[in-house]
C-alpha cells in the first residue's frame, strides 16, 4: 500500500463550525476525511475491530451476542449489503457464517484496507444515497457507524436501502446515541456536563481555510430517527442501547467507561421492510 502521510505534509488544522451543509457538500467532505484519515483509524481501531469480527460500536456489542440479524445459523446463503463497511471486518464475519455478503463504502482508501486483510468479500465503492444494485438484491442489510450518521438526508439512504431489500427483509444500523449531541464529545469528566441542546439539529462540521467542508457530522433526535424510519418504509422494531460493560477498559475518541457507565454511547436501529 502508498506509505501514510507524512506530517510535514498535513494541510492547516480545519475550523469546528456548526452550519448548515447540504447532501453533496457532506457526500464530497466525508469522502475525502475517510480517505485521508482511514489509514489512522485503522491503526487505532483495527486490533479492536479485528479482522472478521462484527462489532455495532465502541462498546463492543459483538452480533455473536446480539443476534439483531437473526440467529447466525439463519445467516447461511443469505445475501447481505453492509453500508458503510470501512475493511470489511463485518462482511467477513458474515460470509465466515455462510452469507454472501457485499461491503460497501464511500472512502476508497477504507476498502483498500479490505484489500489489504483480504478475503471473499465483494466490494463496492457508492454513496448510501444511490446505491448500485436492483431492487429486491438482498435479504438483509446493515451499518455498523456507517453513512447513517454523516448523511444530510437519511430518509433518501432509508429508502434506498428498503429498494434493494426484499420483502421480510431486515436493516439493522447504529449511529452514537443522540443523547450525546448534548455533551463535548470528550471521554472524561468534562464529558459529562450538558454543553449544548439536545434539539439543535445544526451539523457538526470541520472546513478549511476557504470555508470548504471537510468533515460533517448530522445531528438527529431520537424521535426524528424513529420518523425517517417509517418516512423510508420500514416498520421500527427495536431501538438498542449497549452498556458498557465491566471487560472493555479503553476508550474510544468520546467514548469510555467513564461515560459508557452513565449515559448511552449508541443506539442500534432495527427496522423490517414488510
Amino acid at each position: 500500500m502508498e506509505p501514510i502521510i507524512q506530517e510535514s505534509e498535513l494541510p492547516p488544522e480545519p475550523e469546528a463550525t456548526r452550519r448548515d451543509a447540504n447532501v453533496t457538500e457532506s457526500s464530497r467532505a466525508n469522502r475525502g476525511w475517510w480517505d485521508r484519515n482511514a489509514d489512522d483509524y485503522q491503526i487505532e481501531h483495527g486490533t479492536f475491530l479485528g479482522d472478521d469480527r462484527f462489532v455495532w460500536g465502541p462498546e463492543g456489542l459483538d452480533e455473536v451476542e446480539a443476534e439483531l440479524l437473526g440467529p447466525p445459523e439463519d445467516l447461511k446463503d443469505k445475501d447481505i449489503l453492509e453500508i458503510g463497511a470501512g475493511a470489511a471486518q463485518c462482511s467477513r464475519w458474515l460470509a465466515s457464517q455462510g452469507a454472501r455478503p457485499v461491503a460497501l463504502d464511500l472512502s476508497h482508501r477504507q476498502l483498500q484496507h479490505a484489500l489489504r486483510i483480504g478475503g471473499p468479500v465483494p466490494l463496492v465503492q457508492a454513496d448510501a444515497g444511490v446505491l448500485p444494485f436492483k431492487d429486491g438484491s438482498f435479504d438483509l442489510a446493515c451499518s455498523a457507524y456507517g453513512a447513517l450518521p454523516f448523511v444530510a438526508d437519511p430518509v433518501l439512504v432509508l429508502k434506498e436501502v428498503h429498494r434493494v431489500l426484499r420483502p421480510g427483509g431486515r436493516f439493522v444500523f447504529s449511529a452514537t446515541h443522540p443523547i450525546r449531541w448534548a455533551f463535548p464529545d470528550e471521554p472524561g469528566p468534562e464529558g459529562l456536563s450538558v454543553a449544548a441542546s439536545y434539539f439543535d439539529r445544526t451539523p457538526y462540521v470541520e472546513q478549511d481555510e476557504e470555508g470548504n467542508a471537510v468533515y460533517v457530522e448530522h445531528h438527529r433526535t431520537i424521535g426524528d430517527r424513529v420518523r425517517d424510519i417509517v418516512a423510508g418504509g420500514f416498520r421500527l422494531v427495536d431501538i438498542v442501547e449497549p452498556e458498557w460493560p465491566a471487560w472493555n477498559t479503553q476508550e474510544w475518541g468520546g467514548w469510555s467507561p467513564l461515560r459508557g457507565n452513565l449515559i448511552p454511547g449508541t443506539a442500534i436501529y432495527v427496522c423490517v421492510r414488510d
